[in-house]
């Protein structure tokens, strides 16, 4: 697939599209649990399957889980059958630590089961993109330094944290450029930690790294998307340095200023509350904030419709197919 075209058809179809980042119901769909989909590719798979073909979804996206790359690198993980797997302590705390850390091989940890899903989500979704997904550069390295330290870090220990980012940085292009040959058509980057940074941190501390990633894996046949749901404005100016071809916003964001912060080319994406809609709303409210959010954004061709992070587990279905009949209703009446 030519993505640069895509994103095209996308700017100028007369209709608004979708993309939700939603897996979290598949697997409930499927009657695993979240332990088994993000330890076994095959399960794993069969969650993406189990969305793409009961939501209209207008790209496929895989599980966002923030902890397969810090394990790979070493980090303890905690498990558990129902929530999303966490880093359990802290990695690295000074430069020797982050000296000696290795760059892991694709081997480590749970990676060959992502890869193993990607490779499934790629070859049997043939109708819609299919995007995969990791972790950013200071995100990841937030969670090997620990977040709290890592914002100290930045200014007392700073040739540690950025080696540890340009570590992290050469691990995720390696990744990503695995994930690019099982032949998805783009991956969403998540760097939510660097929504706590200002501007000029997020430029110096993340901004920069990223670029580097989308550099090595952005084509005409691969997109990469920007998630960061901690900006809630204050950092859009660092994101659009990174030079992806789509933009992720959170709840956090007003998606108007958003829109008027980025290019008229690029996807601008987001940003319907995944707690506060999609798993504590109801329908009325989720038609109600859908509605008002595309009657907000319709000006902008380049918006796409999506959650404002991933679904978190146990969210009603009747609140995302209350989603996808405000986005119909919305589509019908233009």
């Amino acid at each position: 697939m030519n993505v640069s075209n895509w994103v095209n058809d996308v700017i100028n179809n007369p209709m608004r599209l979708a993309i939700p980042v939603m897996t979290h119901p598949g697997i409930e769909m499927t009657g695993k649990t979240i332990l088994e989909a993000v330890t076994d590719g095959n399960v794993h798979f069969a969650a993406i399957k189990a969305i793409n073909e009961r939501f209209p979804s207008a790209a496929s996206t895989v599980i966002m889980d923030l902890t397969v790359e810090a394990e790979a690198f070493g980090a303890e993980i905690h498990f558990s059958e129902h929530e999303v797997p966490s880093v359990i302590g802290r990695l690295v705390s000074d430069f020797d630590s982050v000296e000696q850390l290795k760059v892991p091989e694709l081997s480590a940890g749970r990676i060959p089961q992502y890869i193993l899903a990607n490779r499934l989500a790629a070859e049997n979704i043939n109708d819609k993109p299919v995007w995969s997904g990791c972790i950013g550069p200071f995100s990841l390295a937030g969670r090997l330094y620990d977040m709290t330290e890592i914002m100290v870090g930045m200014y007392i220990d700073t040739d540690a944290v950025r080696l540890l980012l340009e570590k992290c940085t050469e691990f995720i292009i390696k990744y990503g450029k695995e994930l690019k040959k099982t032949g998805v058509d783009g991956i969403v980057i998540a760097e939510p930690a660097a929504g706590l940074l200002s501007n000029e941190d997020c430029q110096e501390f993340s901004s920069v790294y990223v670029k580097q990633i989308i550099e090595a894996l952005q084509d005409d046949s691969f997109a990469v998307i920007l998630h960061n749901c901690g900006n809630h404005g204050h950092c859009t100016p660092a994101m659009l340095h990174t030079g992806a071809l789509g933009y992720h916003f959170g709840d956090a964001m007003d998606m108007q200023e958003a829109l008027e912060s980025c290019p008229d080319n690029v996807l601008v994406m987001g940003n319907i509350s995944p707690v506060g809609l999609f798993k504590m709303g109801t329908p009325e409210t989720m038609r109600e904030a859908v509605l008002d959010l595309l009657h907000q954004t319709k000006n902008h061709k380049n918006f796409v419709l999506s959650s404002g992070c991933d679904t978190p587990p146990q969210a009603p279905f009747a609140n995302i197919e209350a989603f996808y009949a405000a986005l119909k209703e919305f589509n019908s009446n233009q």
